[in-house]
């Protein structure tokens, strides 16, 4: 039914008023606005990670109108993207309320919330003493902001003591271009200034500056919060950090092209089976760069191409096991996305050139060269994890194997061309095989689940059986790509599930 027009005047006003109380300024246009560039890393898996790409672009200048504006969308999953210019903090950031939204006051709360951009415009945007929470939700960009000096105790507090802190069932955040700060450690009131905790996967920090913290940020919150990983860090710099650049307690992490400097006690502790790639780094002025420290439960890492200039290394004793003084790998681990890695050697200069807020959002171009990105464009739609590759099915007159199957199912139905059919593990986890008679080049497979068991895939990962090489790893059913390899053998390993995961076909394809 039409509104009159004396209602939809008083719409107007009402929302003329709210802009005016709380600092919003709503536009209709659904241009892309200030973001630039597109994610890369981990955040570009799972779908993609677009934001709020497509939506309605509003303006913030207090965190009030940033809960405003998440709470007036149509759904919690309407894409906006909010551009915040000045300073937002305790004094100008409010609890909202709607159907939409879940906020809180003294903190940017992006909560039980998907498609969101945040980015900085004009002079800068500044979370003075706030940090930023996400919580149960999806498809995130954070970009050309600063977040500094958040504590966890004394006064005021927020989030936690994190600038940027994620938990609970987090999937597809890109964090770019921000400095996140502090002024000191855990006996000054601060706590991490990136944390991921309690199932957060498929996140990038890149281009960012972290700096002058005890704690640089963390993976996971105890030695048995292990959900958590494909996390991607690239282009940033560590400076004045005690430790925590980051900690990483299971998962896998992509590390390359960072800058370290002044790291007084410890970098990049991988333990508790974590897995990080550690690739073409910068580290100076540092102790204890790479290893497990403060605890028995090991982790590990596969190095290339990193220079340690000044580095000290402590003896290997107990708890502490440093990757020094010449680290080498004692893992593989596969990377299913492209990437362009800048020689190590250019890493401070590209680095200090590029990360951080208001610094126009420069990227490498993997030749150590600064360039502007073009505007990200909205209309382009996140590639469809369920869309089948072209060109011939290599399964099918392949032969197949695994670890178990359930009653009633067979290996053989996994290749056989008929999603009627299917494997089961004979419990949640287990893995199937296709394997050939003699060595046969493949760069994608296709998982499709039976029909009403959708879903019930989570983690996995992708082996080149010949070696025991892990080729990727990631989460969810759908077409996965990797570098091209020759195999006999290839394997697709469930390591959880929701219920008993059921494939129909495991395709594969030379791409």
């Amino acid at each position: 039914m039409k509104r009159s027009a004396a209602v939809r005047l008083s719409a107007t006003l009402a929302t003329a008023a709210l802009a005016a109380a709380t600092g919003l300024v709503v536009s209709t246009s659904s241009a892309s606005a200030a973001v630039t560039g597109s994610a890369t890393g981990y955040a570009t898996q799972n779908g993609g990670t677009t934001g709020g790409a497509g939506g309605q672009t509003v303006r913030a200048t207090t965190g009030t109108a940033i809960h405003s504006a998440l709470c007036g969308r149509a759904s919690s999953s309407t894409p906006i993207i909010i551009e915040v210019q000045g300073t937002i903090n305790h004094g100008n950031t409010t609890k909202v309320s709607g159907s939409s939204c879940n906020t809180a006051a003294g903190v940017i709360e992006l909560k039980q919330i998907s498609n969101v951009t945040i980015v900085g415009v004009g002079s800068g945007a500044v979370f003075d003493q706030l940090g930023i929470h996400i919580r149960e939700s999806s498809n995130i960009i954070i970009q050309n902001v600063t977040v500094r000096n958040v504590k966890k105790s004394g006064s005021p507090t927020s989030n936690g003591g994190d600038a940027i802190g994620m938990e609970s069932d987090v999937r597809n955040v890109w964090v770019d271009h921000t400095t996140l700060e502090a002024s000191g450690g855990e006996s000054e009131g601060y706590d991490g200034l990136f944390d991921m905790k309690d199932n957060t996967q498929y996140v990038t920090l890149s281009y960012s500056i972290l700096r002058n913290s005890g704690r640089g940020g963390l993976i996971g919150s105890s030695e048995s919060d292990r959900s958590n990983g494909y996390v991607t860090f690239h282009h940033n710099k560590y400076e004045n950090i005690d430790s925590r650049t980051p900690l990483l307690r299971g998962g896998i992490s992509h590390i390359y092209n960072n800058h370290y400097v002044n790291l007084y006690e410890s970098g990049i502790n991988s333990r508790a089976g974590a897995r990080a790639k550690v690739d073409n780094n910068y580290f100076k002025d540092s102790k204890d760069v790479l290893g497990t420290f403060y605890t028995s439960e090991a982790g590990y890492w596969q190095v290339s191409g990193n220079i340690f200039d000044n580095v000290t290394w402590s003896a290997r004793s107990g708890d502490n096991q440093p990757a020094g003084p010449n680290p080498t790998s004692n893992t593989s681990v596969g990377i299913p996305y492209s990437y362009s890695l800048d020689s190590a050697s250019c890493v401070p200069d590209v680095v200090n050139r590029t990360a951080g807020a208001n610094k126009g959002n420069q990227v490498s171009n993997g030749n150590c060269t600064p360039q502007t990105p073009g505007p990200t464009d909205p209309t382009t739609p996140p590639t469809d994890p369920t869309d089948p590759p072209t060109g011939t099915n290599l399964s099918l007159g392949a032969g197949a194997d695994g670890s178990s199957k359930a009653s009633g199912t067979s290996y053989g139905n996994v290749i056989d061309g008929n999603l009627g059919s299917y494997w089961s593990p004979s419990g949640s986890t287990g893995s199937v095989s296709v394997k050939w008679s003699s060595a046969t080049s493949v760069s994608k497979i296709s998982i499709r689940e039976a029909a009403g068991s959708e879903g019930g895939i989570r983690d996995w990962r992708v082996l080149n059986n010949d070696t025991g090489a892990v080729l990727t790893s990631g989460s969810g059913a759908g077409v996965i790509s990797f570098p091209k390899t020759s195999l006999k053998k290839v394997t697709f390993e469930i390591t959880s599930s929701n219920g008993s995961p059921r494939v129909a076909e495991f395709e594969t394809y030379s791409g």
